[in-house]
């Protein structure tokens, strides 16, 4: 039986679509896709960042830690700023501040300058994909809104796979500088586009206008923030982001590659090899997990509740494996961490209908930085505990069950808020659009 909350609603006022709107769209998620392919970029290049520095893998270790520290901060700055500015102003800006960086990178000569370009394209970074999140919601219809925002994931994940194989061939053939330099290109190219072609809404859909008073000085800002805040969709949201996302990020950006070689005793090759395996499995899934949603809205909360309990089994039954896990628990175990990009995209999928549309950049900000506060907590944690048991990986991982922990029981204290919150919103928004003044 189909009900009310089975599918999505479309309500009266929804951007028509089409071709035009995938064209622009398409721009914006070009511009994430550059930032991937940046942000991920360390991760091919290691071994040579360490040898042109002449750190350790502690400072080794500092680059990816700047980076989330950086883009988590800059989330909530980053959706008012989209909630006031729009989307191309940001963009420009961010894909201005990226291409800096990945150039400054290119340049540098000391670990100091290098940390700094890092940090500064992790800004740039942060700028995108909020961004990109808010012009979907301005050009296409809202139930297309859960699959239009994993396609935007899935391509942008795309761009760890030209890091994983273009960029460390070019490191092998021509070097250090020319491989980062010639990649600032890209930057270039996304900003020209956008200068020329990209719109923020389509005509006849621009969003109602603030009033000066209510969009002027810090009181816009906390009154941005703590209407967002109020709402239990977007804390809901950010929970579900928490929890879903960090198991396979900390897992890809520094700790998977150790622990399948010194803990598993795979070589660097099968450990690499399983990694690029999540990167697929995230593509893939995230085409499943939009279609559903987007054809079944009731599908969000089980199916990120499922991931986070299939992540949770086969992580304790990779743990708990005596000796060396067999490689096919170790295959499922990466298949499985691959769902956890689209899963953490869910949040967004309950902010969004709780929030009006001048506020959806503020909330897609506050959620959007569970995931990576999540991430950078397992990052320290993993690193302390495995200096205080002498490198047990099993121990270390432990972590991983607290942070779920912690989500989901926030997950289970919102669940039943945020649901009715937003059939209230709903029948608020239909009412609004049908009520004619005698």
């Amino acid at each position: 039986m189909t009900t009310a909350q089975s599918t999505p609603v479309t309500l009266p006022g929804d951007p028509p679509g089409g071709r035009k709107a995938m064209w622009i769209w398409g721009i914006g998620v070009a511009v994430y896709f550059v930032a991937i392919i940046y942000r991920t970029s360390l991760g091919v290049a290691g071994l040579d960042a360490a040898e042109r520095f002449h750190i350790n893998a502690s400072a080794l270790s500092t680059f990816s830690i700047l980076q989330l520290l950086v883009y988590a901060g800059m989330q909530i700055p980053v959706g008012l700023m989209v909630d006031k500015m729009g989307p191309k102003k940001v963009l420009i800006l961010g894909a201005t501040l990226y291409t800096v960086g990945q150039l400054g990178f290119a340049l540098s000569n000391s670990y100091v300058m290098a940390l700094v370009s890092r940090a500064l394209l992790g800004c740039g970074d942060a700028m995108t994909f909020i961004s990109v999140l808010r012009l979907g919601t301005r050009w296409f219809p809202a139930r297309r809104g859960p699959l239009i925002a994993q396609i935007a994931a899935l391509i942008g994940m795309s761009g760890n796979l030209v890091s994983t194989l273009v960029l460390a061939r070019l490191l092998d053939t021509l070097g250090w500088t020319p491989t980062f330099a010639g990649s600032a290109v890209c930057g270039i190219v996304v900003i020209a586009l956008v200068l020329l072609f990209l719109k923020d809404h389509p005509e006849g859909f621009a969003p109602v206008p603030a009033s000066k008073p209510a969009a002027a000085g810090s009181g816009y800002v906390r009154r941005q923030i703590s209407e967002c805040w109020r709402e239990p969709g977007t804390r809901l949201g950010m929970w579900v982001h928490f929890t879903t996302q960090f198991p396979a990020m900390f897992f890809l950006l520094l700790w998977g590659m150790p622990f399948l070689v010194e803990a598993e005793g795979l070589t660097e090759t099968a450990a690499g090899g399983l990694l690029t395996l999540i990167v697929l499995s995230n593509m893939a899934s995230g085409l499943v997990y939009g279609q559903i949603i987007a054809r079944h809205h009731a599908a969000r909360l089980p199916l990120a509740l499922g991931t986070v309990a299939a992540t949770a089994t086969l992580w304790a039954a990779m743990l708990c494996w005596p000796g060396h896990a067999p490689m096919a628990l170790l295959v499922i175990t990466c298949i499985v961490l691959g769902t956890c990009g689209p899963a953490s995209m869910i949040g967004f999928d309950f902010a969004r209908p709780a929030n009006p549309p001048e506020r959806q950049g503020t909330a897609s900000g506050i959620v959007n930085m569970g995931g990576f506060i999540a991430s950078m907590t397992t990052l320290l944690a993993v690193g302390v505990l495995l200096d205080a048991t002498g490198d047990n990986y099993r121990i270390a991982f432990l972590t991983v069950f607290v942070l779920e922990a912690l989500g989901l029981s926030q997950i289970l204290r919102l669940r039943r808020r945020a649901a009715r919150r937003e059939r209230e919103r709903t029948v608020a928004s239909r009412v609004e659009a049908v009520h004619v003044p005698v």
